[in-house]
């Protein structure tokens, strides 16, 4: 009897101080707060992570210390005050247990995200891209990466470097070298990934701009227009597949309903919750954005209207301003400055004039990233000039010219990170007047002899090449067959080598239009 009572002794102690160790939780952290991390400097830092329901939990860095208490759901923050760049330290995170977090820094932080292009590791560009094979073999000490969903924070070393972002890596390595501070770059990316998918349901459906767009498409006049293209599609298909089946060829692609407006054809939010959240709220300097070739995949909503949302939904969601550097889209198409520059060494090579003007479909596309901007604190990084390819080879090239966006819009260095950018003209005499922002050292072409590129057209709506000459800081258009122009545009086409209006910075001028004709 004494035996069997031990025995329940013992197992009644060893419930007991199972009963003790669950309610008295461990301090725990996101993979984001970790050893090796870069926290921004300058600003309000939040550190976060899970205890007991109840559990006071004090943080400590650099003679900093932050208490709270985890709230019932054993959610627990604290901010720390803004902090300078200094020597690496070491923060404690003390409740139930305490964590020791080490060689943590104070620099700058840049996520990177978006689709395949970000998403994609240094190794399979290193064979075509000397400068990143070079830079990729160096470990850099203030240079500290992360990947959602992968790993903690790590050093980077030629190990850990191959398997991160190409071109968040190509980006972070000329920023750390001009800022000289540590640089944290955290990646949340995946290929193939529409925009919609990148916002949640409530970012979505809280943007007025959506909400408005898609309010116009479902008006019982818009429906019932989309209804009859859809029977007119069908018509014309029927008739094309019973010839096909005639000839013993293969039909063509059935025509599809018409879709619900504003649905999403991948779930909202579903890579915004899997790479960008566990990312927030961590403090961040800005976000590099690399994505749009494969749309928005809402029904709809074109890339300008829903990356508007996009970029609003983030900022309040981590409760910062931040600036946003996306990508030009297409990438690649034109001429450049200097082709045996390392960074615009992919660039197609320059071509003479095509017969006629480019129109048509890519206008807009192009349109849709350039218009991006207009939104507040969100900068371009000119690709034109980069190497085409929807896999473009030359990452470094690609980084650089980001950090080249950074370094000037954000951090306000003394140099031009845009071509000339159409802002307005003026019609005298028969000829145009076209004033440019971003002329830099100064408006210039360069390869062949001559400036073109530039396109006018009278009230017929028809586009003919004009001779144009730079005049100090404007550009002077005049065109024999149109006598009183109207419109205007440059290099409004997805291949543009044609185009040669740079400034003498090195930077090719943005594509633009005065019309908008959206059927041509």
């Amino acid at each position: 009897m004494k035996t069997k009572s031990f025995l329940q002794c013992i197992a009644i102690t060893g419930i007991f101080a199972v009963w003790v160790s669950q309610t008295r939780a461990e301090v725990k952290l996101p993979a984001v707060i970790s050893s090796h991390m870069v926290l921004q400097q300058g600003m309000p830092v939040p550190i976060w992570g899970t205890a007991a329901p109840a559990e006071k939990v004090t943080v400590k860095f650099r003679g900093q210390t932050k208490t709270t208490q985890a709230d019932a759901q054993g959610k627990w923050m604290v901010k720390l005050d803004p902090l300078p760049v200094g020597e690496p330290g070491t923060m404690t995170i003390a409740g139930a247990n305490t964590l020791t977090l080490e060689d943590v820094l104070v620099g700058e932080v840049w996520v990177g995200s978006g689709q395949s292009n970000m998403y994609m590791g240094v190794d399979p560009f290193l064979k075509g891209d000397e400068v990143l094979a070079k830079m990729a073999a160096e470990t850099y000490p203030k240079i500290r990466l992360i990947r959602c969903g992968r790993t903690s924070w790590q050093e980077a070393t030629p190990q850990n470097i191959a398997r991160f972002s190409a071109l968040l890596f190509s980006f972070g390595v000329p920023l750390q070298k001009e800022l000289d501070v540590p640089v944290g770059l955290m990646v949340g990316a995946t290929g193939g990934t529409p925009s919609g998918g990148w916002l949640s349901e409530e970012m979505f459906k809280a943007d007025a701009a959506c909400t408005e767009a898609v309010a116009k498409l479902t008006t019982p006049s818009a429906l019932e227009a989309a209804q009859k293209k859809y029977q007119e599609d069908l018509a014309q298909w029927e008739k094309a597949s019973a010839e096909a089946k005639k000839a013993g060829q293969k039909e063509p692609r059935k025509p599809q309903p018409p879709a619900t407006p504003g649905e999403s054809k991948f779930k909202f939010g579903s890579f915004y919750e899997r790479h960008i959240k566990p990312f927030i709220p961590f403090a961040i300097k800005g976000v590099v954005w690399d994505q749009g070739e494969s749309g928005t995949g809402v029904v709809g909503i074109d890339q300008y209207t829903l990356m508007g949302a996009l970029i609003r939904g983030w900022r309040k969601a981590w409760g910062q301003d931040f600036p946003f550097i996306h990508v030009q889209k297409p990438s690649g198409g034109g001429c450049a400055w200097d082709p045996q520059d390392i960074v615009t060494s992919q660039a197609e090579k320059f071509a003479p004039l095509p017969a006629s003007v480019p129109l048509g479909k890519t206008i807009g596309h192009i349109e849709n990233h350039l218009r991006l901007n207009q939104y507040p604190n969100t900068f371009m990084a000119i690709a034109s000039d980069l190497g085409s390819g929807t896999h473009p080879t030359n990452k470094s090239g690609y980084g650089a010219r980001a950090c080249r966006v950074a370094l000037g819009a954000v951090y306000g260095k003394p140099l031009e990170y845009y071509g000339p950018v159409y802002q307005s003209h003026k019609i005298e005499d028969g000829k145009i007047h076209i004033t440019f922002t971003h002329v830099g050292k100064g408006l210039a072409f360069k390869n062949g002899d001559k400036l073109q590129g530039f396109a006018v057209a009278g009230e017929d709506k028809v586009f003919r090449w004009a001779d144009a000459v730079i005049d100090g800081d404007t550009v002077v258009l005049s065109c024999a067959k149109v006598a009183k122009p109207v419109a205007i545009r440059y290099a409004c086409a997805e291949g543009r080598p044609w185009a040669n209006l740079f400034n003498k910075d090195g930077l090719p001028a943005i594509p633009f239009r005065t019309d908008s004709d959206e059927k041509r």
